[in-house]
Parts: C-alpha cells; structure tokens; sequence
C-alpha cells in the first residue's frame, strides 16, 4: 500500500470522525450525559443526607453494619448513573437513535461502579488486586460481547485425563468463582456474627449459638456453590453420605466430638464467654472466644492456651466465675504470743477494709467483709489470717494479694508489733 493511499484512508476516516463528532445526535447523547451525572449526583447526595445511616464516616471502632452502610453510601452516585443510562439507551433504541455513545458512558459508568465497590468492600488487599485485574476485564468482554469468543476460545484448550474432561475454562471458572465464594462467605461470617454479638436483648451463651450456627451454615452454602461451580452433581453427594458416616465414626471422631462438644457448652450455659475457668491439668484464663473446634483461654501472661472443646465437657472445670464474679481469698501472717491479739485484731480488718478493691462498708453483708481470726499456735508465734471477698480474681492487672501483705506489714510495724522468726534455745550439758 502506497503512502498516498494510507493518506487518503486517514483523511477519509479522520473526515468520519469529525463528522461524527459534530453531528446532533452525538451532541445530543453528550448533553443527555452530562444531565444523567448531574441528576446522579443531587440524587445520591439527596438520598445520603436525608438516611444517616449511609453517611457516618466509620472509625476503627465502628460496627460492621455501620461501616457497611457508609461504602454503600459511596456507590449509590454510580449506580443511580447507570441505572440512568440504560434506561437512556433502551429510550434511544425505541425511537430509532443509535446511542454509541450512551453505551459507552454505560460500560464505563459499570467499570467504575465496580471498581467503586472494590476499593469501599473488599479489605484483602490480594482480592482486591485479583477483582481489579481480572474481574474487572471479565465484565469488560461480558459489556462489548466478547466473552463468549473468550470462553469458546478458553473450552476449545483441555485435556482429557481418563473420564475426566478439563479445560482452561472449567479451570479459570472454579478460581475466579472460588476467590468470589471465598470473600464473600469470609465478610458476610465477619458482619453476620457481628450483628448477632451486638444484639443487646440476647445474652451472651445465645449469641454465641446463634454465631456458631451461622458460621456453620454459611460454610456449607459456600462449600456446595463451589461444588456446583465446579460441575459436580450435587444429587451424587448422596451415595457418599455412607462414608461420610463412617469417616467422622473413625478418622473424623474427635473434631465432630469437639463441634458438638462446643454446641452442649453454650446450649446448657455452664461456660460463657468472659468467665474464669481453671483445667483439670492446672491450665486457668479468661474464656475469650469459642471456635468450631476449640475455646481460647487468656491467661495473665498473655499467653493464649487453645482448650478443645471436649475436655471442658470430659474433665473437671473449675469456673470461677460462672455465677458470681465475687471471690473470697485470704492472706496468712504470724505475730509474736506477748501481741494483744483482740487489739489487732481489729486492727488489721480496719487496714484491709481500706483497699480500694476489697468489698467492705454498712452495705455489706457481714460475712463478705474483712476478717482476721487465728489459724494456729506456731512454735515461734501466732499464725493467723485474713479473709476478704472482692470482684473479679486476684490476679493479673486485679492483683491485691500483694498490696495487701504490705498493708499488713506496714500496720503491724506502725503500731509495734512484731512478725516473729524461729528461734532456738539451745543447753549444753556438761558431763
């Protein structure tokens, strides 16, 4: 081909274009575009500023539901704008106008739609790169018609193992489905439990089942789309059912002991979130979260020890705090035998009653306050001992047992009296 006739071809389709571009109907589609964005707009921000709920910016400590509501809030402008557009599209099909250009600014008004939806929806960073680069392209050939070119051209690339028939399209369906299943199951679980544990005419054992349940369900609706997307018929699971049985009767015995395990604990109501429990082997923490399979238990120490479940049922649990969260503790101290016992005694249930977490005052029932009564006769003093009754355990940032033995130590020095120490008399016999 010849330069005068790439130069003819170019003038003439440049010709085209400028006419085109000048010609009433193309203008009139940009005017009709410029309208659709403007009543877009007013019409979100309308909708945003008279529903709260969909324009509270979220902070780190907003609820699930209320951060939701705000990045819906987001893509209502886009989504009125295309909800526009095809209504002007279909419009102009009617009265016999070709709306290149309206579909255009549809497919475009799509794309960032979506891509509006990933950036306010999607935290996995990973998922949403995968969504932009490959959802997002997908969309695009489905909008122009060429996905299906794609997907004979994706077919027509397989092998054949045996039976089996796999292709790069069955393949590329099962991941792009999978990672979609995958999200989507993972932040309906994360909002699903947080709407249960933010109901507050439940309490805690009930929202804990209702959590536990959900995120069963919604396991096994992820598991058996993902089985249709994979194109295994979903009637054949039933000639498995047998197995299935005998495999959680051997092999799978002690996670499906742990599930139900989990579901008695939190039916019956003997352990709660929050209690302080101590094992049969001397593990002790704050229940902090129930699992499918185990419970994690927060000591001190900050250690995190993951109980399954079946031992809480199969060994002896103490819960410290299953029924009342006040506890009785008491500290042991000695005095020499010249001390005016009944003097100090006294004394001392003054200096405890003083600390800040012990429960003492009028309104107290007697036997909750402080007491200090003789425990033995030692060999170098009266052993003695102080019982107080406080809320929570004496333990970790709780602690008093230790601000209390210096409460006595420094009441016994202040008013003379003394801590004995062993001593000895020894004789010597001269023979």
């Amino acid at each position: 081909m010849s330069l005068d006739t790439l130069n003819l071809v170019w003038q003439e389709a440049l010709g085209k274009t400028l006419a085109a571009l000048t010609s009433p109907a193309f203008l009139l589609q940009l005017v009709i575009i410029a309208v659709i964005y403007l009543i877009g707009l007013i019409t979100a921000t309308q909708v945003r500023r008279r529903i709260p709920f969909l324009h509270h910016p979220p902070t780190s400590a907003t609820h699930s539901v209320t951060w939701f509501g705000f990045q819906l809030g987001r893509t209502l402008f886009p989504l009125f704008t295309i909800i526009l557009l095809k209504f002007s599209t279909t419009l102009g099909t009617q009265f016999q106008l070709d709306p290149w250009l309206l579909d255009v600014a549809l497919i475009v008004a799509v794309l960032l739609f979506l891509n509006s939806c990933i950036n306010g929806f999607v935290r996995n960073r990973a998922v949403a790169i995968f969504m932009r680069y490959v959802g997002l392209p997908i969309v695009f050939a489905h909008l122009i018609g060429m996905l299906p070119v794609i997907i004979k051209t994706l077919e027509a690339i397989s092998i054949s193992v045996g039976n089996v028939d796999v292709s790069a399209y069955g393949i590329t369906r099962v991941i792009v489905f999978g990672v979609l299943l995958f999200w989507l199951g993972r932040t309906s679980n994360t909002m699903g439990q947080d709407i249960i544990r933010n109901r507050r005419d439940l309490d805690i054992t009930t929202k804990e089942v209702f959590a536990k349940l959900f995120e069963v369900t919604l396991f096994c609706v992820i598991v058996l789309l993902l089985l249709n997307v994979m194109g295994i018929n979903l009637t054949a699971l039933a000639v498995f059912g047998g197995a299935l049985g005998v495999g959680l009767g051997l092999g799978l015995q002690t996670i499906a002991s742990n599930f139900i395990s989990g579901i008695i604990i939190l039916l019956d109501r003997s352990l709660t979130v929050g209690d302080y429990v101590e094992l049969e082997d001397g593990a002790k923490g704050f229940v902090r979260e129930f699992k499918m399979r185990y419970a994690v238990l927060e000591t001190y120490d900050g250690k995190d020890i993951l109980v399954p479940n079946e031992k809480f049922i199969s060994s002896l649990l103490v819960n410290w705090t299953h029924k009342d969260p006040k506890q009785r503790y008491r500290i042991d101290f000695s005095v020499a035998y010249q001390t005016d016992i009944r003097a100090m005694v006294e004394i001392i249930k003054a200096a405890i009653a003083e600390h800040p977490q012990v429960l003492s005052g009028d309104d107290i029932p007697i036997e909750e306050r402080p007491d200090c009564e003789i425990d033995s006769f030692g060999d170098s003093g009266v052993n003695m001992f102080v019982e107080f009754w406080m809320e929570g355990i004496d333990d970790g940032k709780n602690r008093v047992g230790g601000d209390l033995l210096l409460t006595v130590f420094e009441t016994l020095r202040a008013h003379d009296i003394q801590i004995p120490f062993p001593q000895r008399e020894v004789r010597i016999i001269e023979k």
